[in-house]
């Protein structure tokens, strides 16, 4: 198999954990932000993530992709799902982007590996969430917003091993979300999360983002 991403996507990092936690082998294949060209040639539009499977099919939801991953020998994301944890999950989803958005690019990452391909990223982002700059100059109010949700995810943290207790789907919602908002300098997770975070990360064999 092999995932067409970039590496502070955190729909590509389902993908990436889901493996790693299985112990499957996944070639990575880390995409120019302004390399349309080799999305639309997989998937007939501009998409991240994509996976090309054994049988060269391509897939493109990632959720997909973790059902599939997961598929193969014993499934591993048994555990009963929560929708509190789902609701938490789009909660984050909806109030991290202006914290973590405005720091990817300066991060060192390989899908900005070319001024062009940052340049790309900038505008594309700044169309939707506005002026870098003034984003990351409004971080500790950006950071009240975000800080409520984490504070609920806490209190419903099972296991460091599992949210639910048992590694399930809602793990693979929740962990790459934590995985962006940790990018934040200054981000301080609660406890039951934090360690959460660091227990799941250590699992995977990844590292954290760097922060700024």
């Amino acid at each position: 198999m092999k995932l067409y991403m970039f590496e502070h996507c955190s729909l590509c990092f389902r993908v990436r954990m889901i493996t790693a936690l299985k112990g499957l082998h996944l070639q990575e294949v880390v995409v120019l932000d302004d390399d349309t060209d080799t999305m639309v040639s997989l998937a007939g539009k501009r998409v991240i993530p994509i996976l090309v499977k054994d049988d060269g099919a391509a897939m493109l939801e990632s959720m997909d992709m973790v059902d599939h991953i997961d598929g193969i020998g014993d499934r591993l994301l048994t555990g009963a799902e929560r929708p509190e944890v789902e609701a938490l999950a789009a909660a984050i989803l909806e109030t991290s982007p202006p914290l973590t958005m405005p720091r990817y690019p300066l991060l060192g990452l390989p899908e900005f590996a070319t001024v062009a391909a940052r340049d790309h990223y900038v505008v594309r982002k700044r169309k939707v969430f506005g002026d870098f700059v003034e984003l990351r100059a409004k971080t500790r109010s950006l950071l009240a917003e975000l800080m409520p949700h984490l504070e609920a995810l806490d209190g419903l943290i099972e296991s460091t091993d599992a949210v639910n207790g048992r590694l399930s789907k809602d793990d693979v919602r929740i962990l790459p979300l934590l995985r962006s908002a940790a990018v934040v300098e200054g981000l301080r997770f609660p406890p039951r999360v934090r360690g959460y975070f660091e227990t799941m990360l250590d699992r995977t064999g990844f590292r954290p983002l760097p922060r700024v």
